[in-house]
């Protein structure tokens, strides 16, 4: 069974228990740059990072076996050793080994722009919070196995590699909050929420920074680590996503390569909007960036809207639940009609959020066509 539906109880426990927090302790307000008050929770905002984390479950499901496939080809026939899966140092070993490789791949993300056109989906909020966390990518998985067929070639067992997957992922996820400080050694040694921080932040100094999953130390070793400075952190990424929807949120920074390279001239300017760093290889600096005059992108929702959504919000995460536990068992035709069901339930809330007329024909064309879908799922 698929480890993260018992994941998902606890993933949103938690959010709900971060949210309550965010307005006992602090009121759910803090500041900025500016002295300006803002919000550490804000409802389309958290809506719409959940709707992206479920989306990138559904997305998941479909190439896991082919990632998985690929891994046991590579260490059933290029392993020059085999590790011993009885010895728990091995274990350790592997989740060590695992975070080194993460490190890379979560590097690479960073600095090659057809890599960060999937990753800066998990980069978009401008708010840094537990649902933040599972703000997940639906498209990252094209590059990223690769990075870990060293693994295979060293004889990680494949048991091995996904139990330190899991691990490293789910780490995490705690992170990924501004209501835990600073934590002394700790922060030098293992990625923390202070260090976290700086890594979603799109102020000067937090640019390209502390990439690690588990252990920061790779950060220190290889010159990209940052420490967290005095005074508040502006999240997000200096090309805006300005929507809740969750497919946009996957695709938008895809249609500005796409742009690029239709307008760039000759093959050299093409690869470069391909495979150079988002900022360019001509451009050595990032352009400065003045937090003072940031605003965030918010989304008003009305009450009734409010309540409505959210209702809508816990009846796709159960539904999700059951489409990760049925779709083993589902012909490929059927997994295929659920997901595109299940779609059109995390779209259209975000139209209907955003104003769109066609946020309120998808919602009324997706419940009329939940029963026949039912049907011909659950035959």
């Amino acid at each position: 069974m698929n480890p993260i539906l018992y994941a998902i109880p606890v993933f949103m426990a938690t959010v709900a228990l971060e949210a309550v927090l965010a307005w006992r302790l602090r009121g759910n307000r803090t500041a900025d740059a500016g002295g300006r008050i803002r919000a550490i929770y804000q409802f389309a905002d958290a809506v719409g990072s959940l709707h992206i984390g479920i989306l990138s479950r559904i997305a998941a499901a479909f190439p896991r076996l082919l990632t998985v496939g690929l891994y046991i080809l590579a260490y059933q026939h290029f392993a020059v050793a085999q590790w011993d899966k009885s010895d728990p140092l091995a274990w350790v070993a592997a989740v060590v080994v695992y975070d080194f490789f993460y490190y890379w791949k979560h590097r690479a993300n960073h600095e090659v722009r057809i890599m960060w056109a999937g990753h800066v989906t998990h980069h978009n909020s401008e708010y840094f919070n537990l649902s933040t966390a599972l703000r997940q990518s639906s498209t990252t998985f094209v590059f990223d196995w690769m990075f870990y067929l060293p693994m295979a070639v060293m004889g990680v067992p494949p048991e091995m590699w996904v139990t330190a997957a899991l691990i490293d992922l789910l780490y995490q996820y705690w992170t990924h909050t501004e209501l835990i400080g600073r934590l002394g050694w700790f922060d030098r040694v293992f990625v923390s929420p202070s260090n976290h921080r700086v890594h979603h932040g799109q102020d000067d100094y937090c640019i390209d920074r502390n990439y690690g999953g588990i252990l920061v130390l790779w950060d220190r070793l290889f010159g990209t680590f940052a420490d967290e400075r005095d005074g508040p952190i502006t999240y997000g990424v200096r090309t805006p996503l300005r929507s809740v929807n969750p497919l946009w949120g996957n695709l938008h920074y895809y249609t500005v390569i796409w742009r690029d390279v239709r307008a760039a001239r000759g093959l050299g300017a093409k690869l470069e909007a391909l495979f150079a760093p988002p900022s360019g290889w001509q451009d050595e600096h990032v352009a400065g960036f003045d937090p003072v005059a940031f605003e965030r992108h918010e989304v008003q929702v009305p009450p009734v809207l409010t309540r409505y959504v959210g209702a809508q919000l816990v009846v796709s995460m159960l539904l999700a639940c059951v489409f990760l536990y049925l779709f083993p068992r589902w012909e490929a035709w059927q997994g295929a009609l659920a997901a595109a069901w299940m779609v059109a339930a995390l779209v259209a809330p975000a139209g209907l959020m955003e104003g769109h007329r066609w946020g309120r024909w998808l919602e009324a064309l997706r419940w009329a066509v939940a029963l026949p879908v039912a049907w011909l799922l659950f035959l």
